[in-house]
């Protein structure tokens, strides 16, 4: 599934891989240093196993953890694989368009769920903290998982609603969110009108903390080029065409995943905000949010990496993922 072909490598912007470095050339010595390298580099571990910690808050509650728009003669949609598990299916599919520097390569997962709480979120080292990360497949396969997406990174700032599981890890609502619930439904939300607990009340089992929603009843949402997730040291710009990764919402437990590849003329492009957009528009999602992009971007799927991160088939670590457990 992975492409074959290699494109000339490209160098990919400066991101927290090489933080250290940044802050030792760009602040000065001393505190102002120390501060950065233990805010962005150190790795804090609240919560040094996850699964012992969701089990205890499950039992405690009652609960149990169950710029597309090329000619269509320019488009090639593979259908890679599928897998089927009682009444959850999952078809993943490769998509091409375009010619030249201008081409687009992504993967699409439709994905039906027997029940909204196969959809499972799993943290890097099964830690939850500030720096902690592992490879996308690396947390796949600690899991049991022949479905994974990368997650919204939520270890790289100290903020957002963060609920896995079932269970409250974070509470600091800074942004717009997505609330996956119980009962199928999946919601865009904005986090600093509500609480973690009321949304745990309200039957929310995953929420995601990153953005922006690109659909609003199906129509590409106003102003998503000019969106800042942080505003942060050491992040950067999710504008321009980049590298991927959204979450659509085509009815109750239909979801579907896309991961676009970028960075890489004559591969893939990378797209805009508002070429995300229109990705999940024409797969018939009525819902569409943004989560963490870039070299992050990360599909798996039974054992292997379906994408080619960057063009060079090599993953770069992350803080959470999606998933579903085979």
């Amino acid at each position: 599934m992975t492409p074959q072909h290699k494109p000339t490598r490209r160098p990919g912007r400066l991101r927290r891989a090489v933080i250290a470095g940044s802050v030792a050339l760009t602040l000065s010595a001393g505190g102002a240093t120390a501060w950065a390298l233990d805010r962005f580099v150190v790795q804090h571990v609240a919560i040094a196993d996850v699964s012992a910690y969701e089990a205890s808050q499950n039992s405690a509650a009652g609960t149990t953890t169950a710029d597309t728009a090329a000619d269509a003669a320019a488009t090639a949609i593979t259908t890679d694989t599928s897998y089927s598990a009682g009444d959850t299916n999952i078809s993943i599919s490769t998509v091409t368009t375009g010619t030249g520097d201008s081409t687009v390569t992504y993967y699409v997962a439709d994905v039906v769920l027997d029940d909204a709480t196969t959809l499972q979120s799993a943290f890097a080292n099964n830690s939850f903290g500030e720096n902690i990360t592992e490879t996308t497949s690396a947390i796949a396969a600690d899991n049991n998982a022949v479905f994974a997406i990368n997650g919204d990174y939520y270890g790289f700032r100290d903020t957002g609603i963060v609920i896995r599981n079932g269970v409250v890890f974070r509470d600091e609502g800074a942004r717009q969110g997505l609330a996956f619930y119980r009962d199928g439904t999946v919601k865009v939300y904005d986090e600093t009108t509500t609480t973690a607990d009321q949304l745990i009340a309200d039957g929310v089992w995953n929420t995601l903390s990153f953005g922006p929603s690109l659909l609003d009843n199906g129509e590409v949402a106003a102003g998503i080029e000019d969106v800042e997730v942080d505003t942060n040291f050491g992040n950067h710009s999710i504008q321009g065409e980049q590298p991927r990764t959204a979450v659509g919402v085509i009815d109750g437990n239909h979801l579907v995943f896309v991961v676009v590849d970028g960075r890489s003329p004559g591969y893939s492009a990378g797209v805009t905000m508002t070429g995300l957009a229109e990705i999940m528009q024409g797969l018939g999602a009525t819902t569409a949010y943004n989560i963490d992009g870039g070299g992050s971007s990360t599909m798996y799927f039974n054992g292997s990496l379906v994408n080619n991160p960057l063009g060079e088939n090599k993953e770069r670590g992350t803080s959470d993922i999606l998933y579903i457990a085979g």
